[in-house]
């Protein structure tokens, strides 16, 4: 009895993205057949790794396989895998549905995009390659059986929006896919697929160094073509990593990073690590040159892939980076790990520890390098990856003080350079003593605030901290070259030298007693929010300005913890109103105030005073009906 057929529509983004990679990806058509082998090699993998904890998935004479398979009158192209396979339910999520986070994002900046390659990169990272099959082919059938079932899965589609799945009698594990070619046009990238020395060139080009056999039965390219065709294996299968890395074209380096990392895109960077003595292992790493879409998400399984011995024991081991190094894609090979490790040994595995110490560190000395004699480059890394090292300043050990030399800020030194803190530290006055921040929610609201004026006047330096990771790092780094971090929004202001310092607090002695029964009011008018009033060192032409006490969490922080973990995350901290005694309004305010204490608009006065200082800094209005009421009476009787 003929096993049923069901038709089923695509879920809405993954045919949003099938119609994109249809009619937006006009260059390198032939990256399909990477994706397939990449695939295939994928399932290989997951076999020889379930095996090891499952004997009977893999029998002791499998040859693990990949086969091109032509048929040239058909004109169609078939690649074979016996990896692991796939159930029904399987094929539905992997192929039908993308349950992914971020799939709405992908699909906006897919339309957003201008180029075919920009797309292509996007779809890379995202994980879908196998739509790129569509770009050649006009039917698609898939025939899969998982390891352990005993029926297999056929499915079929011609990229229309819609797929059929049906039982199939496949009689052993693994996956077919057939692809329908289209008609040869090379004008528009669509070379024979179905000619053997074109699938020849495409797989030395692009999967020479997969760990499995490429096979395909074809006329050997220099035999007579009345010879009988042969078996031949298309890949030299020689782990690059192992090669000596002047002997590997940088082509293949870029090829290898795409299959480890299923980015389309080329590596920024990369490094070949060989750790020798007690415990022996090599590393090819790579960086990104663009952050992938799930970096921040909770959920994202990051990773190298793990070998002993060169056999893939596990495709993402997360012990062997720490979390602020998980944009880092690449493989690390052991001699000296057992086959058999669980995900529960390598937790606890002592060499994995050491490995991870080795790893980090030597990553991190090629970071601290690559700033040293290429800034650009680094430049570039720091832009998509630098909230993520970051994240490292709370790390134990030493990783602190590894770390802070790599990070990058943007100052008030120049508008468009960043700084490290070592450059901060030789550009200091002579007379300056401390490193000065300010954090904010951007460049444009920080550099104009009120807070930096006094520090302007001096000619001191200011670090502008607007990544929300900032907080995290002015809360765990409190010097640096026994310098303290300093936030010109909290506490004090104590500038110049020592004979400066105290003129200016002779100044302000005088004024303290002047303006001292207008302090008293403002503070108390405003007790809801303020918790002092006093007069300011930090101000030279604005009014006000809103400070915190040393131990104070800043505004910004407050605003972006209230954003992420609701209104209540928070209890509303009062601030300290600072009054600029030589600004004219402050004259005019006490003037006013010694002249009618019981005059009416001086309550607006202050409510105006106060929003005043916190729209300068970028916060909101506690009450912005009391503020526009209190502008309108003013305007009224000023008018």
């Amino acid at each position: 009895m003929t096993a049923p057929v069901e038709t089923f529509q695509f879920q809405a983004e993954a045919k949003q993205l099938l119609d994109i990679v249809i009619h937006s990806l006009y260059s390198q058509k032939d990256i399909f057949l990477r994706e397939l082998i990449s695939n295939a090699s994928d399932a290989l993998d997951r076999v020889r790794i379930e095996a090891l904890t499952d004997p009977d998935v893999l029998q002791p004479d499998d040859t693990l396989e990949i086969r091109l398979d032509t048929d040239a009158a058909a004109r169609t192209l078939s690649i074979s895998d016996n990896g692991i396979g796939m159930s029904r339910a399987e094929v539905t999520e992997n192929i039908g549905t993308i349950a992914k986070s971020g799939t709405r994002e992908l699909v906006e900046q897919l339309r957003a995009s201008k180029s075919g390659d920009a797309a292509a990169q996007l779809i890379g990272q995202f994980g879908v390659g196998f739509y790129s099959v569509f770009m050649v082919a006009d039917r698609v059938t898939l025939v899969t059986r998982r390891a352990g079932d005993e029926k297999a899965t056929h499915w079929s589609s011609t990229g229309d929006g819609t797929y059929a799945i049906t039982e199939d009698s496949r009689f052993s594990r693994g996956t077919t896919v057939t692809l329908h070619l289209k008609a040869v046009d090379t004008e528009h990238g669509l070379a024979d697929f179905a000619a053997p020395d074109v699938l020849r060139t495409l797989v030395k080009r692009y999967s020479d160094f997969v760990g499995y056999p490429i096979k395909m039965t074809a006329p050997r390219p220099d035999a007579d073509t009345s010879a009988a065709p042969e078996e031949q294996v298309l890949n030299s299968m020689q782990p690059i990593w192992t090669r000596p890395p002047g002997d590997v074209k940088d082509e293949e380096f870029t090829e290898f990073y795409r299959h480890v990392a299923h980015d389309w895109a080329e590596p920024l960077d990369r490094l070949s690590l060989k750790a020798e003595g007690r415990l022996e292992y090599q590393a090819l790493l790579f960086i990104p040159a663009q952050a992938p879409f799930d970096l921040y998400f909770r959920d994202q399984q990051f990773g190298l892939q793990l070998y002993v011995r060169r056999i893939l024991i596990m495709d993402r081991c997360q012990n062997l980076l720490p979390p602020y190094l998980r944009f880092i894609k690449g493989i690390v090979d052991s001699a000296d790990l057992p086959l058999n490790l669980s995900r529960e040994m390598i937790q606890q595995d002592r060499h994995i520890s050491q490995m991870q110490s080795w790893l980090s560190r030597k990553v991190l000395d090629h970071l601290k390098l690559l700033r040293d004699n290429d800034r650009d480059t680094y430049r570039k890394l720091w832009g998509e990856f630098g909230s993520v090292l970051k994240e490292g300043i709370a790390g134990e050990g030493d990783v602190k003080d590894k770390l802070l030399p790599l990070l990058l800020f943007q100052s008030s030194n120049d508008a468009t350079a960043l700084t490290t803190l070592d450059e901060y530290v030789v550009r200091m006055k002579s007379d300056q003593t401390k490193i000065y921040y300010l954090t904010g929610e951007s460049r444009a609201v920080v550099e104009h605030s009120p807070h930096l004026e006094a520090f302007q006047a001096k000619g001191y330096e200011v670090l502008y901290l607007v990544d929300p990771v900032d907080e995290l790092v002015t809360e765990r780094v409190r010097e640096f070259d026994g310098k303290s971090l300093t936030s010109v929004g909290k506490g004090t202001v104590e500038l110049g030298s020592e004979d400066e310092r105290k003129q200016a607090e002779a100044d302000l002695s005088e004024q303290r007693e002047r303006f001292a029964t207008v302090l008293e009011f403002l503070q108390s008018t405003l007790t809801d929010w303020v918790k002092e009033a006093r007069l300011s060192t930090r101000l030279t032409t604005s009014p006000v300005c809103l400070v915190g006490a040393e131990g104070d969490i800043s505004p910004n922080l407050e605003r972006l913890l209230r954003r992420t973990q609701g209104p209540d995350a928070v209890t509303q901290q009062k601030r300290i109103l600072e009054i600029n005694p030589t600004h004219a309004i402050a004259e005019k305010l006490q003037e006013r105030f010694a002249a009618n204490q019981d005059d009416p608009a001086l309550v607006d006065y202050a409510h105006v005073l106060f929003g005043y200082a916190l729209l300068a800094e970028g916060s909101e209005l506690p009450d912005p009906g009391r503020f526009n009421k209190a502008i309108g009476e003013l305007l009224v009787k000023g008018l």
